[in-house]
């Protein structure tokens, strides 16, 4: 099995910034893309920005220029930067891996993490 564990989340105001992280940890073998979503209250899932283990990035349009995702292969962690943060950015902000596990190297699985809040108000 594969855990995530996501920190950084917090109350920050219109304007500012925050840097969520996403630890993996466990029976991994290898990790492909990494990604962040955010679900807003009443809303469904919805996909952020993706990374690949090569270093290729995809953001949503509404992102773009703002926040930044990277990642640490060496310490399989994956972050994202959020500037110039706005109320809609407000939602619980889910961090999601591809992976393979030690004990089954050619099988790849989706997990999740428990979600971060983030809050964006004056």
């Amino acid at each position: 099995q594969v855990q995530l564990v996501e920190s950084g989340g917090g109350l920050v105001q219109p304007g500012g910034s925050l840097r969520l992280s996403c630890a993996a940890s466990g029976n991994i073998f290898s990790i492909n893309t990494m990604a962040w979503y955010r679900q807003a209250p009443g809303k469904q899932r919805d996909l952020v920005a993706t990374i690949t283990n090569g270093g290729s990035t995809n953001y949503v349009d509404s992102v773009k220029g703002r926040f930044t995702i990277s990642r640490d292969n060496t310490k399989n962690t994956v972050y994202l930067q959020m500037n110039s943060l706005k109320p809609e950015d407000t939602a619980v902000y889910y961090c999601y891996c591809n992976a393979a596990t030690r004990r089954a190297r050619l099988e790849w699985y989706p997990y999740w993490g428990q979600g971060t809040q983030v809050t964006v108000s004056s």
